[in-house]
């Protein structure tokens, strides 16, 4: 091929691929010094397999690779090579790796960074994946399953569903479609009919079931002159003009639940159906003038006559109200309005959406705010409702909603013995003995100190106790967040260089607790959750060392833990 001949090594005219050029212009350049370039025609710039990088340097002494000291490739003659990415050191030998970031021989897009790696580089996406998402390897965006992870922040009653970019919090335990939560946890019916607006259809009625609701159609009559339509939903006006001889060959015209005879001599005629026959109408003769409410004609003469809700008076002309809550037509409370009259119910009742005068319960407890009525349990009554409390440990509020704990050690009401201390708690008490040691005497309610040991049977024994021994009781209720402060200990009074060692001995065999110390003494903290109501008794030492000589103290806790939360942790309380 005559482009292999070109002492310049240029491959004119022929497109090659990129083994097969580097291949040819090593071959072409043995004899010469040019320098062969990794990146030649039609080539991209793209992190492809490791390619050959030659650089021709002239080994003197050698024709062969056989002894070359290349670090990567050797092409011949003890000229040394590199791969593609790298370039040949200035010794002729070894080779180092190009950054293509710096010498701008990559190939990443707008929005795109360029990393360099060994032999190559990589491309990634400037702009992050957003919140609950991660990059990957490949520039794309994964979703993070926070629920696997542990990453939520879900309680301990709620389950995690992750979702894309984010999570969810369900209620572990769900009422079924058409009931709700109350306070203690009971999934209790929901009235539709009074939670919602208007849940049927017009024409039907709202009837409330165990979890749902049915609606129920209402049945529809006609009056004289309608009958119902092919549909049955509504009624129409019958056309009495056009089904018969009504009106005896004198004029008819049909009205709108009736007809109308007209008699053929004028409009002061009436039609008599009877006889069909026509006479005067003295109340289109007289219009307004006869009657105060509604005229009728009679044969001969007329009656006058009221609309619903009055009554004719003694005159035979003029209309008065009738008071039709006399005759008690509601179930509960009646008011008279003119021409007509209102039922309406007490506290506690609604009116029936069915007659408009039935008052039906109001069942408070089953509304969705039914739940937080009361603090406790929730009992509906005809036209109220009333709360409820534990049966021991509590007693209900004056605002009849709320329960209080009742304090038995107060109230002189607790079963505890002579010997024994009260101690009041959420929902209970408990009773406590109370007795110092061998070698303690009592120096005040719950503190107890050491006797001289000098005058003891064994003086080294009684040097190792504790100088004081200090009873406390403590109370919080469950689920209190941790990390929670519960006791507090150091010295009433502190030197400089005083050291303190503070530390549970016993009664902490699970490691809810945990010691920290501090500059003038230590701290009782809580650090795992409690869900459930426990007693721990706690033994707590602390070493004090002062002017070098070591004092021993120690603390007896009790740590009541109950149902509801009504004393902060923080505090103590000595028998």
């Amino acid at each position: 091929m005559t482009a292999l001949r070109d002492p310049s090594c240029e491959l004119q005219g022929l497109f090659l691929g990129r083994r097969c050029t580097h291949t040819v212009k090593t071959c072409c350049g043995k004899n010469t010094t040019e320098e062969i370039k990794p990146n030649d025609v039609n080539e991209e710039p793209v992190t492809e397999e490791p390619e050959v990088n030659v650089t021709v340097k002239p080994t003197e002494g050698s024709d062969t690779c056989t002894d070359s000291n290349c670090s990567q490739l050797c092409v011949g003659n003890g000229t040394c090579a590199c791969h593609d990415g790298y370039q040949l050191h200035k010794d002729g030998v070894n080779c180092q790796d190009v950054n293509e970031c710096l010498t701008g021989s990559h190939n990443c897009m707008l929005g795109q960074a360029c990393i360099n790696t060994e032999g190559s580089f990589r491309c990634q996406r400037e702009t992050g994946c957003g919140t609950g998402y991660e990059l990957k390897n490949d520039n794309s965006c994964q979703d993070i399953d926070e629920c696997t992870l542990g990453t939520h922040n879900c309680g301990p009653d709620f389950m995690c569903t992750n979702t894309a970019g984010s999570f969810r919090c369900h209620p572990k335990e769900r009422c079924a479609d058409g009931f709700t939560q109350d306070a203690i946890g009971s999934c209790i019916d929901i009235n539709e009919c009074v939670v919602n607006t208007s849940p049927c259809l017009p024409g039907q009625t709202c009837v409330n079931t165990e979890g749902s609701y049915t609606c129920r159609r209402n049945t529809v009559t006609c009056g004289r002159g309608y009958h119902l339509t092919e549909d049955g939903a509504h009624c129409e006006d019958i056309d009495e003009c056009r089904t018969g001889y009504v009106c005896g060959g004198h004029g008819c015209i049909n009205l709108v639940g009736s007809y109308r005879c007209e008699c053929t001599a004028g409009m002061n005629h009436y039609f008599i159906v009877s006889i069909r026959t026509c006479y005067i109408n003295e109340c289109r003769h007289y219009p307004g003038r006869l009657c105060a409410h509604k005229c009728d004609n009679t044969e001969g003469s007329y009656q006058c006559s009221c609309t619903t809700g009055f009554k004719l008076s003694h005159d035979g002309r003029n209309c008065e109200d009738v008071n039709e809550c006399e005759a008690n037509p509601c179930s509960q409370e009646c008011a008279n309005v003119y021409g007509s009259y209102q039922c309406y119910c007490r506290r506690g009742y609604q009116l029936s959406d069915m007659d408009g005068i039935t008052c039906e319960d109001i069942d408070e407890c089953a509304l969705p705010t039914g739940g937080h009525v009361c603090s406790y349990s929730c009992s509906n009554a005809p036209g109220s409702f009333y709360c409820t409390c534990p049966t021991t440990g509590y007693t209900l509020a004056h605002n009849g909603r709320t329960c209080q704990d009742i304090d038995e050690c107060a109230a002189g009401i607790h079963t505890c013995s002579f010997t024994e201390s009260c101690f009041n708690v959420q929902g209970g008490f408990r009773c406590l003995s109370f007795a110092c040691p061998p070698n303690f005497q009592q120096a005040a309610r719950g503190r107890c100190e050491r006797v001289t040991c000098e005058f003891t049977r064994d003086p080294a024994s009684c040097f190792l106790l504790p100088l004081r021994i200090s009873f406390y009781n403590i109370s919080f209720p469950i689920n209190t967040p941790v990390p929670a402060d519960v006791f507090r200990m150091g010295p009433s009074n502190s030197v400089p260089g005083d050291k303190m060692l503070l530390n549970i001995v016993s009664g902490d065999d699970e490691g809810y607790f945990i010691v920290q110390q501090q500059a003038h003494g230590g701290e009782i903290s809580l650090r795992r959750a409690l869900s459930q109501p426990r007693d721990f008794f706690l033994t707590v030492e602390m070493r004090l060392i002062r002017y070098g000589k070591a004092h021993l103290y120690m603390a007896k806790i009790a740590v009541f833990v109950t149902h509801e939360q009504s004393i902060r942790p923080s505090r103590t309380f000595p028998y």
